[in-house]
This record gives C-alpha cells, structure tokens and sequence, in this order.
C-alpha cells in the first residue's frame, strides 16, 4: 500500500524513519532530521525540508552522502551490490545491459571523474520525466560534466541526489506528476518541429512564420481545441489564441500566455511552458464541466525573441497598439520582407488589420505568466518556484574608445594610449558597481579591437554595453556611475570615447495584489515563498503597459542554463506549477468577503 501524509505525520519517529528508509542513499540520517519538522503539509513540503537539512550540515557530511553512492555502471553493479532503489534505477536506463564498448567508456569515465573529484559521479537516471534517461544522454552528460569545477560539481551531484530521492519519495507515496507529465509530453511534441537546417542538426529552431513556426501554431490550436476551449483562432500577426468562457460569456477574462517561436539552437521550454501550464489548467476544468466567474484567455505569442525580424515583443505588442509600421519593411537574411512573409503565411499584412488586435484593458482583470526561470538562483536554493516582484529596466550602448596604435614592442608602458586596456578596466568597474546592487547586473558581451594585430597596442576598441536593474531608479543610478566611470578612464589614460543608446526598456514591477496571489498559491502548496527579479525580458513586459502583471518562475535544471539545448526542467516542476495557477484561478473565483 502506498504511504500517506497523515501515517508519517501520525507514527511514532522510529516508525515513520523506517518509512523513509532507502530515500538516500545509505544516509537515513537525513530524513530521520527532516522527520523532527513534521507535521508535512504535502509531499513537496517534505522533499524541501529535507533539501534544507542537507543544505546546513556542511561539506564533510556532503561529501560523505556522495560518497555513499554506487559508480554508474561500476563494481557495484556488476557484483549485484546494489541497493534495490539504485539497481531499479540504473536497470530503468539501461545501465545493467550495455554493450562491452559502453561499459568500457563508462567505467574510464569513472575513474577519469574520480581521480579529478575525488567521488562518483551522480546522476538521476530516470531523468527529468521519470521514465529514465538513454545511455547516450548519460554519457553525454558524463563528459560534460567532468570539465567542471570541483565545487561546482559538488553542489551538482547533491542537486541530483536530491532529484533521485524526489523520485524515489513519489514511488513510496505512489505521486504521479499526471499533469505535469501532460505539459512535459506537450513540450516534446512540439519541440519535434524546427527550421530547416536547424532540424537536420538535431536543433531547436522557430522563428517567426517559417514553416516550422506556422506548424506550431497549428499544433497548438489543435491542442486547444481538444483541451476544451471555446474558442481558438490565429490572429492576423501569427499569435495563437483561445478563450475558455466564464460562466458568463461576457465576464472579464484573465490573460495569460507566453511566446511559441525560439532562439537559434535554444530550449524547449522557454516562453512554451507559458502556454502549456494554463492550457493544461484550462483542460482540467473543462473536462469537470467546471466554469469561474471570469474567461482564461491564452495567448502563445507569435514572436518575442527578435530572431528573424529585429521586431522583439511582437506579438504581445499588437495586443497593446505597439505594432511598429516599419516592422513591415524589414528584411530577413534571405531579403524576404516582414510583410511578404504575412502574405506567404496567409496573414492580411496590412496595418489596418493589425490595428484591430489591441486590447481593452477594461475587459481583462490581468496578466499573468509562468517562465522558466533561465538562471540559476532556484536551482542552487532547490526551490522548484519563486515570486517574480519586477521585470528589470534596460539600457544598452554600443560604444568605442580610441587611443593610438603603437608598436607593441618599442611603446613603453607608460606612453601607452591602449583603447582596449581602457575597455577591459571598464568591464572591471561595471562589474563592481552591479555586483553592489546585489540585484543589478552589468554586462560587456560583445568586444572587439578593429584590425587588431599581435604586436600592435590597440588604438580602438569597439563593445556594447547592457545595464539592467529591478527599477529604473536603480538601473539609471547605475548608468550614471559606470559612464561617468568610462569617462575618468579615458581622461586618465588620454583616450577618447562614444556612446550611442541603442536600446531603453523600462522596468515592469509586479503588481501588489498579483504578486501577492501567486505568494499565497505557492504557499498553498507547502513551500516556502522566494521573491526574486527577472533579468530576462518577458512577454508580461508588454502587456504591464495597459494592465497589472505578475510572473510565477518554475526552476530549471543544467544550472538554469536558458537559450540553450540543455534547457531542461522536471515533470514535477511542472506539476507544481499547474498546482499553483490552479491555487491561483481559485483565489480569483472565490476571493475573500
């Protein structure tokens, strides 16, 4: 029989210690810890709690847990030493039938990973859905992995350990993340339909009104349809959207969503998860003929990355009146205009019909979106979510200092006018002044010394320059002092300098009383509340110009790592997160007298 809550609540502590028996590895003396916080007010309360015991014993006991652990595909395993636990897990990937030529790659790659860490490799096998990962997939991670910095790869392997125990707890409790495997299964699906080239590569690709683009749409509407909704269309700039009516078909409607198309070589989870978690919510209220006093409004944005056309937020910036006129003119790499690619996609191109696409904002209680989270703060606090509280203001600057080229070997030090030595203190003290902030974050991404040659001191330095913080406040008091920085540098070192502003977006703080929905909903679940800025721009940016907005983050694994093919977030997580806009949809419906 499946455990329960209320028994491990209730039992005595031996007793309920011996019902987490086997959860880590050879180290009960976590969960027995954990035990002395009870009562649990769910599962995913238990699994953080634990999380946090690990968290305050300190290096050596971690350590220790590593090193309680089997080697993948190691001695223990072909001796049948294994725990139960570890031998189902490893069997469920395949580990206990590899060929001689895998076995033999594993096994240098444990003594490879060993001899640099000094313990074994760990992994969650069974992966991010459960179902277990391929030998390839392991393996692939294996050498990744093994490059990495020794205290870095510490934390790594306890963040997987506390994936393989989050797993084995659902076994014990018989959980079945069903809706977040449907979201997880939704995501693959579509991740399946990329931009030629791209997919031949075995890469994520969509960009605005490709094949591949129109396909998703497509899909996605299909999905809607089936989901429930009532109403399901594709507007005239690409985005998809459905509406699931209210009780009354002309109650308000609460927005939500986020953008379908992708970056070159990216993740299958960025803006799509947006999309999935309330479709999924839609879904189950459909299927219990169930109606809220308000509509749910989906939109899977046609376009927010800015990848084909320089035309970033597009799609949510129709639904606000801020479609560009001159976005219709640009061209594509292959010379196709924004406006021709319309035509070819069946889309009216015209601004008239664009124009009919902004929304009244009287008719919408608010905005809310679920993002992965596309960094690492969750995943090193092994929180599965956090409380977005501002969607940080931007500036950027392509800029250029210029000094004189010299001969590298006969200009002494002190005579030097070095454009890029200039450039490279700057990067310095922008660094500092952001890190100051604690929240702010200064960046140099792009540098680049023109007709640079080994022996010759750089006489120009070309880089841009990105500023972001919560606030605009904050983000401009920043500004102030980095330029004004750059300015005392070149005046020391006798340089000149230009700064052209090439791009300013302003903050978008969360609203008070949204913010405080998503709080409770997380909350609701048993886990603990963590605020936190976005540094990422977000479809919500758009639509915080004509109503209130508010983001919930799902935690992603790979270090967070976004815009990238290692982009990857868990079943479970998802199935938090479609917890928690269900907590949220509930609030709306029944708010308190």
């Amino acid at each position: 029989m499946p455990l329960t809550l209320a028994q491990l609540n209730a039992a005595p502590i031996h007793e309920a210690a011996q019902m987490l028996d086997g959860l880590y590895e050879h180290s009960p003396w976590i969960a027995q810890a954990a035990l002395a916080q009870r009562p649990f007010s769910s599962v995913a309360h238990l699994k953080h709690t634990m999380t946090q015991v690990l968290d305050a014993t300190g290096r050596e006991a971690q350590l220790a847990l590593v090193r309680a652990h089997p080697e993948l595909a190691g001695k223990a395993m072909v001796s049948n030493t294994l725990t139960a636990e570890s031998t189902n897990e490893q069997n469920k990937a395949g580990l206990t039938n590899c060929t001689p030529a895998e076995l033999a790659q594993i096994q240098q790659l444990n003594a490879d990973y060993n001899t640099k860490f000094g313990f074994p490799f760990i992994l969650a096998v069974r992966g991010p859905r459960g179902t277990g990962l391929s030998k390839q997939e392991i393996i692939d991670t294996f050498e990744r992995r093994v490059h990495n910095h020794p205290d870095f790869e510490l934390q790594e392997s306890l963040r997987n350990i506390h994936r393989i125990v989050e797993i084995r707890l659902n076994d014990k409790f018989a959980v079945e993340p069903t809706q977040g495997n449907h979201v997880w299964d939704w995501s693959e699906e579509l991740a399946q339909h990329s931009d030629p080239g791209f997919k031949e590569a075995g890469q994520l690709t969509v960009t605005y009104l490709t094949e591949a683009h129109r396909t998703c749409a497509q899909r996605l509407s299909w999905w809607m349809k089936e989901s429930g909704f009532d109403e399901v269309a594709v507007d005239v700039v690409g985005n998809v959207v459905g509406r699931y009516h209210g009780a009354d078909p002309v109650a308000p409607l609460l927005m939500t969503g986020s953008h379908f198309d992708t970056v070159r070589n990216g993740g299958k989870y960025d803006g799509r998860l947006g999309i999935f978690v309330p479709m999924e919510c839609v879904r189950a209220l459909a299927a219990s003929g169930r109606r809220l006093p308000f509509g749910i409004e989906v939109v899977g944005f046609a376009e927010e990355e800015g990848q084909r056309y320089k035309a970033t937020f597009l799609g949510s910036g129709a639904l606000t009146g801020d479609f560009q006129p001159e976005w219709l003119d640009q061209v594509d790499a292959d010379g196709i205009s924004m406006r021709e690619a319309m035509k070819q996609a069946g889309l009216p191109a015209t601004l008239e019909a664009i124009a009919t696409l902004r929304r009244d904002p009287s008719r919408y209680l608010g905005f809310v979106e679920v993002h992965i989270e596309q960094g690492p703060v969750l995943n090193e606090l092994n929180q599965p979510l956090g409380i977005v509280t501002s969607i940080n203001g931007s500036v950027r600057y392509a800029c250029e200092v210029i000094g004189m080229a010299s001969h590298a070997g006969t200009t002494p030090m002190d005579r030097r006018r070095d454009a890029a030595a200039a450039v490279a203190e700057l990067i310095l003290a922008a660094e500092r002044r952001a890190g100051a902030d604690g929240d702010s974050v200064a960046t140099v991404g792009q540098l680049l010394v023109p007709n640079g040659s080994t022996n010759v001191v750089p006489g120009r330095c070309q880089f841009t320059l990105d500023l972001r913080a919560p606030t605009d406040a904050q983000r401009d008091a920043m500004v102030t002092e980095v330029l004004a920085t750059l300015a005392e540098i070149c005046v020391r070192r006798q340089l000149r300098y230009t700064v052209e502003e090439t791009m300013r977006a302003a903050a978008a703080p969360s609203a008070p009383a949204w913010q405080q929905r998503w709080e409770k909903a997380v909350t609701s679940l048993g886990l603990p509340v963590h605020r936190m800025p976005s540094g990422a721009g977000h479809d919500a940016m758009k639509l915080h110009e004509v109503m209130p907005q508010a983001m919930l983050f799902v935690r992603g694994q790979n270090s967070g790592i976004s815009h990238n093919p290692l982009e990857s977030t868990t079943s479970d997580d998802m199935q938090l997160a479609v917890d928690a806009f269900s907590a949220l949809l509930d609030q709306l419906a029944n708010p308190p007298d």
